[in-house]
């Protein structure tokens, strides 16, 4: 049974079931969601809790199979943790998490916790995996967009009887928020947190929240690519900035970027020659909310400009490694974002084209 995390407070009013399996990148709403349940767990007795943590290929799985069957004379209900920080449980793994999905299903006396990283989709396709899914409750716990982060920031502000202006002010204050802390949930907890203690209910200005908060985004070569595709030139130029800041490889922004070129390269070139794009990106191997972005920008992108882009991140690559280009900034930051806004420019420019 799969189970959105907005679903799981209703879910656990509702009753227990004696298998939850987490997985995701996100570690403060999966450590929430684990506190969830563990609350809910010793709200129906499970007083009795065991942790394994599986790490190598030399782990005693028998030691978690044996732990449903061990209840000590004090407890009636237990609660097993089992983490799995590699996602990969190898083949001993899986036959004692099959074995483990199927008992839980039939243990009224144990609730089994299981943790997991983000999970791929051949992964997920396992058979081990289908076992927690066929027998328990699994969840997907996935980062907050920065899109929906103002909105995140305020539902959070709302629980402690804090909130930011209506309308445009308001919205501006949420924005600045989220840019001082895109890809650090933990930190965006932590200083709503302080505004908590900091200020009183009510209402919260702009100023107030200028001065309170610390600028403690962390942003990845990813996020990048997908600023620098819907052509946000400021979100991306505040994201080179961050990670020239946290000392981000020069070489791992550019093949970022790059990357991104020889695939519109490919990708423009394919649609030329009658193939559909849909297929085309599924070739690429490029799906989610990047292919959106591909579906939006290949049209747009002109052959002429496509190969303007190829040859730039050549030079890029030069300058990175130390070999100047006429016409280009010496700094390999520079470079970058000069790169970056090229890319940008060309993919908002032109006209659609059908």
């Amino acid at each position: 049974m799969q189970l959105a995390l907005n679903q799981l407070a209703a879910h656990l009013h509702k009753g227990l079931r004696p298998l939850y399996t987490l997985y995701g990148d996100e570690p403060l709403q999966q450590q929430e969601a684990a506190d969830a349940i563990r609350a809910a767990a010793r709200a129906a007795g499970h007083t009795e809790r065991s942790v394994h943590t599986v790490q190598g290929a030399h782990f005693d799985w028998s030691a978690v199979l044996a732990a449903g069957g061990s209840l000590s004379l004090f407890a009636d209900k237990q609660l097993v943790e089992l983490r799995i920080p590699s996602g990969k449980p190898g083949k001993d793994g899986s036959a004692a998490l099959q074995q483990l999905a199927a008992h839980a299903a039939q243990d009224e006396h144990t609730l089994t916790l299981v943790t997991l990283p983000r999970l791929d989709a051949q992964t997920k396709k396992g058979a081990w995996f289908a076992a927690l899914e066929a027998n328990g409750v699994t969840m997907a716990i996935d980062p907050i967009e920065r899109a929906a982060l103002p909105t995140w920031i305020a539902q959070r502000l709302a629980q402690q009887g804090q909130r930011v202006a209506s309308g445009e002010a308001g919205q501006r204050t949420l924005q600045f928020f989220a840019d001082r802390v895109e890809g650090n949930l933990l930190a965006a907890h932590q200083e709503i947190q302080k505004l908590g203690l900091l200020q009183p209910e009510g209402e919260l200005s702009y100023e107030v929240v200028e001065q309170a908060v610390l600028n403690v985004a962390r942003y990845d070569v990813f996020k990048l690519s997908e600023a620098v595709l819907s052509g946000n030139l400021p979100r991306a130029m505040r994201m080179l900035d961050g990670l020239q800041a946290e000392g981000t490889a020069e070489v791992l922004v550019h093949w970022t970027l790059a990357e991104d070129i020889r695939n519109l390269k490919r990708a423009k070139d394919a649609l030329a020659g009658g193939q559909p794009l849909p297929m085309v990106l599924r070739g690429l191997r490029i799906w989610g909310a990047k292919e959106k972005l591909f579906e939006r920008v290949v049209p747009r992108l002109t052959p002429n400009a496509a190969v303007r882009l190829l040859h730039s991140a050549h030079l890029v690559d030069g300058i990175v490694k130390g070999l100047p280009a006429d016409g280009w900034p010496r700094d390999s930051w520079q470079a970058l974002r000069k790169l970056a806004m090229d890319m940008a420019s060309a993919l908002q420019a032109a006209p659609a084209r059908r």
